[in-house]
């Protein structure tokens, strides 16, 4: 997404100068990208010329894509450069790295933009923009639950992200994106955390119990794989052969690996309560296996509540159909449906008019594009501190399923519990 929109749609405002990464292969497939919308290839670096990188290229600013573990390296070592930063949400995945970026931008001043997408999408800005004008008085509550389907789902439990150490689990790659969204539908943050998860579908322990698991490690070249609804065939795609099946010789990465095997550390299904400063409290709810994609969010207030209803994918179909080329991979979201609804007290409900944005996310990615890379903001950059407030929920709540306890958000930051 960054590399298509820095070498076409908004090359006004902002220039790919380099590259960086530990797979030489996967640049050659950016630098082809490139090439494609008539770019020149641009240097690429291994990830330990990092440094030498930022200063031989002059860069300005570093969009940081890596696997979520290692943004604080990527983000600190941007910041000690001089350099502005744009990451991929979480803003990184453990406790120490969240203090590393906190003091490494407060001493460098430095700017760090996080890319939550979900803000941009424009049905949540209108939530937002209601909220803000007291369309429900003093916020109480907020229940939020995310459902994620048997494609998308899945796709989590098959690569790098299965492996808690990598990707802090779902409660932190994923929900940070909605945990940002209350945090800044509400404009508070949270106190106090406690939550439970568990791995409840997948895992081999699950396929074996429930019938559902398949007799293969990885799908690309298993015949076990191939009636296993479950698989993701990568080679089913040029850009996914390009990316993940040409590139691993370099260092052995498979994107591809069974959803019901061994070594799945992260859960798949988590209930949390948060506590925010000004009072509120949040019921959240994900589970990764649902039979259809899409989320509900009701905020109650003094003087009434807000409801969300978003369908995103009505149900998922094995197999591969025209819609979804790769088999396993999720389906398009092209048709989703959204409704909104106020409900004031002593009030009949007032359908809010509102329709979801072209594009991925419901629209907010070209809108985050825009706001990111200087084009034509829509709205403030989430910043450092917003990227904090996201991840500290999920860590405390990973601290929480690992303690049985309540955890306190500052104590946490702070180096206790």
């Amino acid at each position: 997404m960054y590399t298509a929109a820095l070498v076409s749609t908004h090359t006004g405002v902002a220039r790919l100068v380099a590259l960086c990464d530990t797979n030489h292969t996967r640049m050659a497939a950016h630098n082809a990208l490139a090439e494609e919308h008539g770019h020149e290839p641009v240097p690429a670096y291994p990830a330990a010329d990092f440094a030498a990188m930022l200063r031989k290229e002059r860069v300005q600013e570093v969009v940081v894509c890596t696997v979520d573990r290692t943004h604080a390296d990527y983000i600190c070592a941007a910041l000690e450069a001089g350099c502005d930063v744009v990451t991929e949400k979480p803003m990184t995945a453990d406790i120490e790295g969240c203090r590393r970026i906190v003091e490494t931008q407060r001493r460098t001043g430095g700017r760090v933009n996080v890319a939550f997408n979900y803000r941009f999408n424009p049905v949540h800005a209108k939530l937002r923009s209601l909220l803000a004008e007291g369309a429900v008085g003093d916020i109480g509550s907020v229940h939020f639950e995310w459902l994620l389907d048997l494609r998308h789902g899945a796709d989590y439990f098959r690569r790098w992200h299965r492996e808690k150490h990598n990707s802090g689990g779902l409660l932190v790659h994923k929900s940070s994106h909605h945990f940002d969204l209350v945090n800044w539908w509400i404009d508070s943050a949270p106190t106090e955390v406690f939550a439970w998860g568990d791995l409840f579908f997948y895992g081999d322990e699950n396929g074996r119990r429930r019938g559902l698991g398949a007799d293969y490690e990885r799908a690309h070249g298993s015949a076990g794989a191939a009636d296993d609804p479950f698989a993701l065939h990568m080679a089913d795609s040029e850009a996914m052969r390009r990316l993940y099946l040409e590139a691993e010789h370099e260092d052995g990465y498979r994107r591809d690996r069974n959803v019901f095997g061994t070594g799945i550390t992260i859960e798949d299904d988590m209930s949390v309560l948060v506590r925010y400063a000004s009072g509120a409290k949040l019921s959240y709810h994900l589970a990764a296996y649902s039979p259809w994609e899409g989320y509900r969010v009701a905020i109650t207030g003094s003087g009434g509540r807000l409801e969300l209803d978003v369908t995103e994918s009505p149900y998922t179909e094995p197999g591969s159909t025209g819609d979804v080329p790769v088999r396993g991979m999720p389906a398009p979201k092209e048709s989703t449906v959204s409704r909104l609804v106020l409900r004031r007290h002593w009030r009949a409900p007032e359908e809010i008019d509102v329709a979801v944005g072209e594009g991925s996310h419901g629209g907010g990615d070209v809108r985050m594009l825009d706001t990111l890379f200087g084009a034509s903001g829509v709205q403030p950059r989430p910043t450092h501190t917003d990227g904090t407030n996201a991840l500290m929920t999920g860590l405390a709540a990973n601290e929480s399923i690992r303690t049985g306890r309540p955890v306190d958000v500052a104590a946490l930051l702070a180096g206790g519990c």
